[in-house]
Formats: C-alpha cells, sequence, structure tokens
C-alpha cells in the first residue's frame, strides 16, 4: 500500500498529491493522511469522479482515506478541447481582499497540476499585474508558460497601470488578438 502524509498542508496540495500517487499506481491501494475536512472531501470527491473504491477513518483528528484502484482504464479522462482561460482580475471573487489574493495564488498553482492545460490564458484589467516582476502568483504563471500554455497580458492594460516594462513572463497582447483567441478556442473560462 502506497502511503501519502498530506496533514498540514494547505488546499489544493492534498487533492495534488493524491492525484499524483494515484497516477504513479497501476492498481492497488493508497492511503492518504489528511489533518482537515475541506482535505478530506477534496481527495474522496477525486477518489469517487475517478470512480475508485475509498475508506475513510477518523483517528485522534486526521482522515486516513483508503482508496483501492483497480488496474482498469478510468472513463472520465477529459479530452483536451482548446479553451482558454480569461483572468481579469487579481483577486478571485468579491469581499475580503486579502482572502481573494490567497485564493488567486491557490488557482494558479493548480493550474499548473490540471490537466488538461488550457492553449492560451488572457490577463486583463488588474488581472495584468499578475504577470509582471513583483507579482505573488509570478512562479506558477512562469511554470505554466514553461509547460508551453501561451501567457497573453493586454497591452492597454499594462500601460493604463503603468507596469509595461515590469512584465516578467508571456507577451503582450492587444484587443483584437485577445478577441481571437476566444473566438478560435472550444471554451472560454472567465475569472
Amino acid at each position: 500500500m502506497k502511503e501519502i502524509d498530506a496533514r498540514g498542508l494547505l488546499c489544493p496540495q492534498p487533492v495534488i498529491m493524491a492525484k499524483k500517487a494515484l497516477e504513479e499506481l497501476v492498481e492497488g491501494e493508497l492511503l492518504c493522511i489528511v489533518d482537515n475536512i475541506t482535505a478530506k472531501e477534496n481527495v474522496s470527491r477525486l477518489a469517487a469522479n475517478l470512480e475508485h473504491e475509498y475508506d475513510i477513518e477518523e483517528k485522534d483528528g486526521h482522515f486516513y482515506i483508503k482508496i483501492k484502484k483497480n488496474k482498469k482504464e478510468e472513463t472520465n479522462k477529459v479530452k483536451n478541447d482548446n479553451f482558454v482561460i480569461v483572468i481579469t482580475t487579481n483577486k478571485i471573487g468579491t469581499g475580503n481582499d486579502e482572502l481573494g489574493t490567497v485564493l488567486m495564488k491557490s488557482y494558479t498553482y493548480a493550474l499548473t497540476e490540471a490537466k488538461p492545460l488550457p492553449k492560451s490564458i488572457m490577463f486583463l484589467n488588474s488581472g495584468a499585474t499578475l504577470t509582471v516582476e513583483g507579482s505573488e502568483v509570478l512562479i506558477n504563471i512562469q511554470k505554466l508558460s514553461d509547460m508551453g500554455i501561451e501567457i497573453i497580458t493586454c497591452g492597454t492594460c499594462l500601460d493604463y497601470y503603468g507596469i509595461k516594462e515590469k512584465l516578467a513572463v508571456g507577451i503582450v497582447g492587444n484587443m483584437y488578438t485577445i478577441v481571437e483567441k476566444m473566438h478560435e478556442a472550444s471554451k472560454v473560462i472567465n475569472i
């Protein structure tokens, strides 16, 4: 039985660790140990979505999730269907800005671990501040670029914020290019 200890790790790290461990496991069992309800729910949902049997045991405030992977092919794999992501803000959601910043950091990290990958990610309005020097998520966006994802930041937005010379990853795009990429895509995800 393979075991991963994800105690003390923040979302989405436990579920990403479990996903990677399951991908490496041809057949058999994985024991994932987590210490919070969110991680327990995320890992168990992953197992259910992959159609694996799983069992959860709670001991001393920790959750022990045993996942049984059968040798069958996974039926719910998603095809890469040429989708793009448009990020129009430097935070996710409305309400608390600090939480929104944490969520954006978590989202961009999760993108580096997700499959399938988008063809392009385009940054507009305050989202343009995420691709420049000093951005808290720059390491994640650079990793996405290194993985072959086209990173495009709106030139008008960079000019508006006075940060064009600080662009650290990807290319400067214009609205026509952004519209063209959106029209070519089979799906557009807006953040």
